[in-house]
């Protein structure tokens, strides 16, 4: 990695705010509960709160954020209201469905994108839905800004990146800011302390990491004719953007990230997933330039 990459990294690193991400996961996040019996109650809070997987001193604090229809202590406002399955709900609230519970996460997760952090680091149905989606949706960012910016005639306009291209010189300052950015949003929806001197070793990996990136796509693609070499270049953004955000949600979760034989394997599956996605985008990009 040249001595310029390592500048822009630091200089970009520097312009991401870690104490915003914790913010938003701090965020007091309301739910109000509407059912008919006291039993319907507590299978909504079982469902937000399962005491298998929730410690005594956390399920106190979460607690405190969810309320009964009819509580003395009912907040004047309340971000989601999750019904009893059959229960009458108003037009702004959730049924649960027991049956399929992801999809009622699903829901509440679509209406408050907003809300993910916060909904992840309080109540644990929600967790591995918003980290799952952090991992995906910057694994696609590096994907596609590796696409773009090899192809000098694409306007960057066309699709939605968190930066400005023109802050970084090189696709690797890009994608290894990206990748801490990653890095914090998980820690933060896992309920882990978040900043540079708290993820240390997980910055540092990510930093050595590039050398990786770099490497292969200096091997495998470049510049070159439209489509020829983008393909996999793209696709290993986005393979070892994933295969770092599954060690880092592995790390959160279980103390340990994964093996040099689970990266392998990981790495692969993710490879064709953003092939495919990238082959996908070129073709609305080919079929755009043809109209």
């Amino acid at each position: 990695m040249s001595l310029q990459v390592l500048k822009e990294i630091r200089t970009a690193v520097a312009n991401l705010n870690p104490h915003e991400v914790q913010a938003a996961a701090e965020r007091p996040v309301h739910i109000g509960l509407a059912a008919s019996s006291a039993a319907g109650f507590e299978a909504l809070e079982e469902f937000l709160l399962p005491a298998e997987l929730i410690s005594g001193h956390k399920r106190a604090a979460a607690s405190a954020l969810v309320h009964r229809a009819g509580d003395a202590d009912l907040p004047d406002e309340l971000d989601i209201i999750l019904c009893e399955p059959g229960f009458p709900c108003p037009a702004n609230a959730y049924p649960f469905d027991p049956y399929q519970p992801g999809e009622t996460v699903r829901e509440i997760l679509a209406g408050h994108e907003e809300l993910g952090l916060a909904l992840a680091r309080n109540f644990h149905p929600f967790r591995q839905p918003v980290v799952d989606h952090v991992i995906h949706s910057v694994s696609r960012d590096n994907a596609l800004f590796s696409l773009v910016t090899a192809l000098p005639d694409v306007i960057p306009s066309i699709i939605e990146l968190p930066w400005s291209f023109t802050e970084f010189a090189s696709d690797t300052a890009f994608l290894t800011i990206n990748q801490i950015r990653m890095a914090f949003l998980i820690a933060a929806a896992s309920d882990k302390p978040v900043g540079y001197s708290l993820q240390k070793a997980e910055i540092a990996g990510i930093v050595t990491g590039a050398f990786g990136f770099r490497a292969l796509a200096r091997e495998l693609a470049g510049k070159i004719p439209f489509g020829g070499g983008l393909i996999p270049k793209a696709a290993i953004a986005y393979a070892g953007t994933y295969v770092e955000g599954l060690g880092l949600d592995r790390l959160h979760r279980m103390g340990y990230g994964l093996s040099s034989e689970e990266r392998r394997n990981s790495y692969q599956a993710a490879f064709e997933r953003g092939k495919g996605l990238v082959e996908m985008v070129m073709r609305g990009m080919r079929a755009g330039n043809a109209a």
